[in-house]
């Protein structure tokens, strides 16, 4: 095998090049006006000289001399005075760039927390703007990633100790077998389901294959099939759950596992954090050529700190609450990604101790 010989090529500072290129412009300029000088002015001095029957030669070589002598003079005036402050003005814009450059190599090997400082108004400080924006994105995903390693430690570890426990309680004959036992373990199995689908379900996102198949859907008859398995559940915690507004007449063209899933999690979030005796509350109305589904639950709510994360994938507000009830911030990441790929939206309310989440799906005649 061979190998073809790279030429390494010199590396020429942008600065440099910049003061090249203003050099050549200068040295263009000052060129054209020494021509225009030579010419045009050498020949109305002739022209006036032979008007006047004077005798051009002497007189001429003068003027050439003394147009000459000047010019130079005058051009490296031009070029000492143009520089100068090029050179200044030039440095002060590279500058941040320079700087990006220096930080950019310190995220590579891990620093999130240098940011470029510049003036803004100009291009140059937009680009600093959205360098700075995107190294503050870097860094919540990086620090999202070591939380969800920790976070899915923690899930995983906890159910599985448990399970270790309770097996080799069993197996040592320390404990009986009982169905309040085996119940014990097919909760915590459960958890663990819960668990690994939510990450498949968002590594299928992410890896692009997710196919939708739409279907023309009655919006309050898919509501209901997903809600009544929850209602048992919201029965034993003494929480009020109400319908209201529930039109057979709207209808929408989505995926029916996925929008399920949509409504699993949306119901799934509520009973996790609707206190005893609280109300839960369920609503499908219009907005415009839309449907809107709307889960109201009462409770103490999501912080103001946490709000504009809440639907950032592995983002928990509360660690200790969601660790309770087996969440690892997957959820509403999976029901904000799978709304936009219907071409909707959701979002999220909060009043007083009311918590809303809205989601927005086109009608199905406007798909």
């Amino acid at each position: 095998m061979t190998t073809v010989p790279t030429t390494r090529l010199r590396r020429v500072p942008l600065l440099w090049k910049l003061m090249g290129i203003h050099l050549l412009v200068i040295t263009t300029v000052i060129g054209l006006i020494w021509i225009a000088m030579e010419r045009i002015a050498g020949d109305y001095f002739m022209r006036l000289m032979k008007e006047y029957h004077i005798d051009p030669a002497v007189p001429h070589r003068m003027f050439l001399h003394a147009t000459t002598s000047t010019l130079i003079w005058a051009s490296l005036g031009a070029v000492v005075l143009a520089l100068a402050p090029s050179w200044v003005l030039t440095r002060r814009i590279l500058h941040p760039i320079r700087r990006m450059g220096a930080i950019a190599g310190r995220i590579a090997s891990g620093d999130y927390s240098q940011r470029v400082d510049a003036i803004p108004g100009d291009e140059v400080g937009e680009l600093v703007g959205a360098f700075n924006q995107m190294v503050c994105s870097l860094q919540r995903v990086e620090k999202l990633r070591k939380d969800l390693v920790a976070d899915v430690a923690h899930e995983l570890r906890t159910p599985l100790t448990n399970m270790r426990g309770y097996l080799e309680a069993l197996r040592d004959g320390v404990l009986p077998p009982s169905p309040e036992q085996i119940a014990s373990l097919h909760e915590e199995v459960l958890r663990l389901v819960r668990l690994v689908e939510g990450l498949h379900q968002l590594a299928i996102a992410d890896a692009g294959v997710q196919r939708l198949r739409f279907d023309t859907l009655n919006l309050s008859a898919l509501t209901m099939q997903a809600l009544a398995p929850f209602r048992p559940r919201f029965a034993q915690k003494a929480i009020l759950l109400s319908t209201s507004d529930l039109s057979d007449r709207i209808s929408v063209r989505v995926d029916h596992d996925q929008f399920v899933c949509v409504l699993n999690n949306l119901f799934e979030n509520a009973w996790h954090y609707t206190p005893g005796g609280g109300a839960v509350t369920v609503s499908i109305g219009y907005e415009g050529p839309a449907a809107v589904l709307s889960v109201s639950n009462t409770g103490e709510g999501i912080s103001s700190q946490d709000l504009p994360f809440i639907f950032e994938r592995f983002y928990r507000g509360e660690k200790s609450r969601s660790r309770e009830h087996g969440g690892a911030g997957i959820g509403l990441s999976l029901v904000k990604q799978i709304v936009e790929a219907h071409d909707g939206a959701v979002s999220v309310d909060i009043r007083n101790s009311l918590t809303t989440f809205r989601v927005t799906i086109p009608l199905a005649a406007q798909m």
